[in-house]
This record gives C-alpha cells, sequence and structure tokens, in this order.
C-alpha cells in the first residue's frame, strides 16, 4: 500500500520560503500528484497540481510563488513556497490530483507569521 509523508514545514515570516517534500513509498506515478491544504474548520483544497498534459495547474492565490516538481530517482514530489503570506497558514498534504485518492498521510504545519 502506497504510504505518503510530508515533511518540510514550519515557522516562517512573511515573505519567507519553505519547500516541502512528500515521500511516496511503493511505485506511483509522480506527475499524477499534487498538493493540497487544508485551513482550520475547512475542507482540504488543491493548489497545485500537474496537468494530465504534464504541465502545471495552481490556484490562483499561490499562482507565481508556488513550484511544484518531482524528483524521480527519489520517488518525491516538491512544492516550493516563496513569498509566503499569513493567509497561506494551513496543513498541506500531497495526494493523487485525479483519480483514486491513496491513504492520506499527517500532513505538514505551515505557519507564516506577520
Amino acid at each position: 500500500q502506497v504510504q505518503l509523508v510530508e515533511s518540510g514545514g514550519g515557522l516562517v515570516q512573511a515573505g519567507g520560503s519553505l519547500r516541502l517534500a512528500c515521500a511516496a513509498s511503493g511505485s506511483i506515478f509522480l506527475r499524477n500528484m499534487g498538493w493540497y491544504r487544508q485551513f482550520p474548520g475547512k475542507e482540504r483544497e488543491l493548489v497545485a497540481r500537474f496537468t494530465v498534459t504534464g504541465n502545471t495547474d495552481y490556484v490562483d492565490s499561490v499562482k507565481g510563488r508556488f513550484t511544484i516538481s518531482t524528483d524521480n530517482s527519489k520517488n518525491t514530489v516538491y512544492l516550493q513556497m516563496n513569498s509566503l503570506n499569513p493567509e497561506d497558514t494551513a496543513v498541506y498534504f500531497c495526494n493523487a490530483a485525479w483519480g483514486t485518492f491513496f491513504p492520506w498521510g499527517q500532513g505538514t504545519q505551515v505557519t507564516v507569521s506577520s
């Protein structure tokens, strides 16, 4: 069974950067993956993903600031987050961007202070 382990979150000041990592155990198609975030009391939202054509797609609020990428040798998906602002504070998860979800990992907390 595939397991997803997210890491790289933390506390950062507004304007700072973080790089999140999602390490997958088992064989998965990394270009099928996306990054989600969940605000307190809200449902998870998809913020970054690879499209079926191999391009990338982002929710408007993170366009130009976040970048999704993969490292096949490490079976890992990354989310580079720049110019962070307090509205980015959330728990971040990775999972399939379409089709059937894998079991959700524990996520990684990102907190941006003003």
